[in-house]
């Protein structure tokens, strides 16, 4: 059996410590991956890498450049705000180490265009968590879409509802930055639009605000517009600061019309309706997909797999993900230019 593969760990609090506890010790027992070394402004923070993964206290860093080198490794994990991805981008590509990160690729259009400029010249390999896209009743619905047993599709609507109004509810970071909505929580349901529509983003058009019970400095609310480059249009409706976590994270609704069927998922529970003008529609349950892992833990599987060379490609690897990053700007554009914003052309001006 080939020696595992060795990675940098940066972040290790906030949702690193997830990372520490969850996510990769499964690497470790698959024989995988282990940790060379664990990053962290915040050296409190480091107890998640030492108690979950064992990182002896002297491979524990707030340091990020002086850990990438003092320890060889094949990859960088990048778990901190988007801000911060490309300096660690940078340290990564210096020493020529893959990179796997949390979304989204960076904090602007114009940085996310320079880490794939970085990357791509670099040579290295780099993948981004999409998580909720791969989460088991997403890949469920995405099923009976591609089954073609519901005929062509029409239209996808979305909404992800939540109560995270009050201060520091979603992380401080979160309340005081701009768009939170949209860089941090709409990133992951754009993914699942492309997904679930088979196509990239043609046009977008958005109306974002924060309503004044909402504590963020940013829009925590947005109903947005997508046209598909095959004609399938979407419809979202995104809120942090509802009274209600209607549809929260995992828990989010989705509608796919259609020719011959009504695809509704709703809170993991997937179901089909058909019925004729004027009459009740009929409901038929569907099981979701089964077996095997999701979200995170798939991700990061697959990308050991894939840079080990035992997998072709990764799903959510940089050429995908920067057509995600160009909907996720471009509607940013939108909401602040109060006018459509055609998403491919905005990604040719920027790249």
């Amino acid at each position: 059996m080939a020696n595992p593969l060795r990675y940098i760990l940066v972040g290790t609090g906030g949702f690193g410590k997830h990372w520490c506890q969850t996510f990769l010790p499964r690497l470790i027992d698959l024989g995988k991956a282990v940790p060379a070394a664990a990053v962290d402004l915040n050296p409190d923070a480091l107890g998640h890498a030492r108690q979950h993964l064992r990182v002896p206290a002297e491979k524990c860093y707030t340091d990020a450049a002086r850990a990438f080198a003092e320890n060889p490794a094949d990859f960088a994990i990048v778990v901190v705000p988007p801000a911060h991805h490309e300096k660690i981008v940078d340290l990564a590509v210096a020493r020529g180490l893959h990179i796997l990160s949390e979304k989204p690729i960076a904090d602007s259009m114009d940085a996310c265009c320079r880490i794939y400029r970085k990357v791509k010249s670099a040579g290295v390999k780099m993948a981004v968590t999409m998580s909720h896209r791969f989460d088991q009743d997403k890949q469920s619905l995405e099923r009976e879409i591609r089954s073609g047993a519901y005929g062509r599709l029409n239209y996808v609507v979305g909404r992800f509802t939540h109560n995270c109004r009050a201060f520091g509810s979603w992380g401080k970071f979160r309340h005081e930055m701009a768009d939170p909505l949209l860089i941090e929580g709409t990133v992951h349901h754009f993914d699942i639009f492309r997904a679930l529509a088979g196509a990239d983003a043609r046009a977008v058009y958005t109306v974002s605000w924060n309503p004044p019970w909402g504590q963020y400095a940013g829009d925590s609310t947005a109903l947005i517009t997508m046209e598909m480059t095959n004609g399938v249009r979407c419809f979202y409706e995104g809120a942090k600061a509802n009274a209600s976590s209607l549809n929260g994270w995992t828990q989010e609704y989705f509608r796919a019309e259609c020719e011959n069927g009504t695809l509704e998922l709703d809170r993991r529970d997937l179901r089909v309706w058909r019925g004729e003008a004027w009459k009740e529609p009929i409901r038929q349950n569907l099981p979701l997909l089964e077996g095997g892992v999701w979200m995170n833990s798939l991700l990061t599987e697959r990308f050991c797999d894939w840079i080990a060379g035992a997998r072709p490609d990764h799903p959510t690897c940089l050429d995908d993900n920067l057509q995600c990053a160009a909907l996720l700007f471009a509607a940013i554009e939108s909401a602040h230019a109060h006018r459509p914003v055609d998403v491919q052309e905005f990604l040719r001006a920027h790249l």
